[in-house]
């Protein structure tokens, strides 16, 4: 909530960013208190939990692709985002990443469960290509940028990176066991895929506290001096001499 708060007074009609990473807390926020409402096992626990659970999940996915497609137009495509950048696209991509997951959600909890191990899955799968592709043109485009100081550059890298670790190490998993929900054929294959069940779990309650990172790389200060003596990239000089914002 703090941090909520802390990215709110970022917001400015020149830096949209925060805009994201504030639904995406959200979606962590509703998660949590998912998760409170499991440990307090209720007597008459009703389906509206899960399926706010859901939206929340898959939209805490959607606003991760958000955060990284702003930060890939930043450093590939500098001077268009430049003037189309606005907090009211923002605002509403924002509410439509929240309808369209609310009504995926709705979808699934009415799906039978075959349906169910196979649509989910699939839903969550989409994003995974464009976090890799996003995060490939960064890097591919971040020699040709100019207009973008040293420290934004590697402050957005490692944003997308973090996304992306946070999608395969968290995410991932989860979405392999579902796949892999129908496909147990031996003893030995089940008790191992129910190691692998509890474990993908364990890493997909993780992911609220990992969107914490991103909000650590969003902020000016330390974080910039510690991405400068582990990052790798290749600066132009003419990119070291430029102000910063």
């Amino acid at each position: 909530m703090v941090a909520i708060y802390s990215l709110y007074s970022m917001v400015r009609s020149d830096h949209v960013a925060p805009i994201y990473l504030i639904n995406l807390l959200i979606t962590d926020v509703l998660q949590f208190c998912y998760m409170i409402i499991r440990v307090a096992k209720p007597e008459n626990p009703k389906i509206i939990f899960r399926y706010i659970y859901l939206s929340a999940l898959m939209a805490s996915i959607c606003f991760m692709v958000c955060i990284s497609l702003e930060r890939y137009l930043v450093i590939a495509h500098p001077l268009w985002y430049h003037f189309r950048r606005t907090i009211k696209t923002s605002v509403v991509l924002c509410v439509l990443v929240w309808v369209l997951c609310g009504v995926c959600a709705f979808l699934i909890n009415l799906s039978v469960d075959m349906i169910r191990y196979i649509l989910f899955p699939i839903l969550l799968l989409l994003p995974f290509p464009l976090l890799i592709f996003f995060l490939v043109g960064t890097l591919k485009a971040l020699s040709a940028s100019t207009s973008v100081p040293s420290d934004e550059k590697r402050r957005i890298v490692g944003i997308l990176v973090l996304v992306l670790l946070i999608y395969t190490l968290l995410f991932l998993p989860r979405i392999i066991c579902f796949l892999k929900a129908y496909n147990d054929d031996c003893l030995l294959l089940q008790r191992c895929n129910f190691i692998l069940n509890n474990l993908s779990i364990i890493f997909l309650r993780l992911s609220p506290l990992a969107d914490l990172f991103l909000y650590v790389l969003m902020r000016k200060g330390f974080i910039d001096k510690l991405l400068a003596s582990v990052c790798c990239c290749r600066m132009n000089s003419n990119d070291i001499s430029s102000p910063s914002v």
